[in-house]
């Protein structure tokens, strides 16, 4: 059970971003379509789970180490498998950007600070981590993910327990395709986390019950802070980059302190993971990973003024699309076939 709850946390910790944690992701992808956005989680949840056990199983049996073993599964060209391999290394860039803008955007937000010097900070303590390689810094995960969960759990039932009046305003159709696109531009973050997970699988049956805690959980997540939007004003919500954090700034005043830090240390946790992804599969030797370090950071700065809401609205989607092949070539495959070696 250990295994088990160890493996869901790192899944969890990789979905549970500053888009999906500041409340940004669940506006854009489900409480936009009103009701029709419960109809989409609850989609996205069956989903995860079918996607998340036929990719674990996958890796599992074939044995997989790495991202182009997975790939020569469904595509034995070189020439495509090089090409997914760009997309996936621009994904997981456009992903730390889209994490160094968010926590410039809480310091707009929150603390009334120029977004730039927030995403500067940001960059520069990413940069440190980077140069000396501490990659045990992603042990905080371990500490931060079930504190989030707890916390959001307990500001999710409290604001249930209070709320007065439900404003769910329906101003987007085709919920299931945004549904789809939201599950499938996270399946390829996580498919490179599973891949590193599979050593840690000791036997086959733990991997059921590890797609199951971790769909069930990120479900309700997912529908607590859809619902603690549910009775605010639509153009209140739209014009904030965090909308979650907004709210318990506003209706849980005591709490704000807590859910900000533990956020930022999402935020913080998710960077570097995507990040140091990028430079590894990028990168031959130190001095070409320096120079990228150098310019990833840079660059960082230029996206963030574009805004977190707009990044992330906008790169996400188009991943998405992309995925949804990769979404029918996992659920395409027969198991049976799949001998571990």
């Amino acid at each position: 059970m250990r295994e088990i709850i160890s493996i869901t946390l790192v899944i969890i910790g990789a979905l549970v971003g500053a888009g999906f944690a500041s409340g940004q992701e669940i506006f854009s992808f489900f409480y936009l379509y009103g009701v029709y956005g419960v109809f989409g989680i609850i989609l996205m949840c069956i989903l995860m789970y079918i996607l998340i056990y036929k990719t674990l199983k996958i890796i599992y049996l074939n044995k997989i180490d790495n991202y182009n073993e997975f790939l020569k599964l469904f595509l034995k060209e070189n020439k495509a498998n090089k090409i997914i391999n760009i997309i996936i290394n621009i994904l997981l860039l456009f992903s730390f950007f889209i994490m160094v803008a968010g926590f410039g955007a809480y310091f707009e937000q929150e603390l009334g600070i120029n977004r730039l010097f927030g995403s500067f900070l940001f960059s520069f303590l990413c940069a440190i981590v980077f140069f000396l390689d501490i990659k045990g810094i992603l042990k905080i995960s371990n500490i931060v993910v079930p504190v989030l969960i707890i916390f959001i759990i307990f500001i999710g039932i409290k604001n249930i327990l209070n709320i007065q009046d439900i404003k769910l305003i329906r101003t987007k159709n085709n919920w299931i395709m945004s549904s789809i696109l939201y599950t499938s531009y996270n399946l390829i973050l996580l498919i490179p986390v599973l891949i590193s997970l599979r050593k840690q699988i000791s036997k086959e049956l733990n991997i059921k019950y590890i797609a199951f805690f971790s769909s069930i959980i990120i479900n309700i997540l997912a529908i607590l802070i859809f619902m603690l939007m549910a009775e605010w004003n639509l153009i209140d919500l739209e014009k904030q980059e965090m909308p979650a954090i907004y709210i318990v700034r506003n209706k849980f005043f005591e709490f704000r302190n807590m859910y900000a830090f533990i956020i930022l240390a999402s935020i913080f946790t998710t960077a570097i993971s995507v990040g140091i992804g990028f430079l590894q599969n990028i990168s031959k030797n130190k001095k070409s990973y320096t120079q990228y370090v150098i310019i990833m950071c840079i660059t960082s700065l230029f996206i963030t003024k574009i805004g977190f809401s707009k990044v992330m609205n906008f790169i996400y989607p188009v991943f998405g699309y992309f995925g949804i092949m990769q979404i029918v070539l996992i659920l395409t495959r027969k198991l049976k076939n799949d001998i571990a070696k």
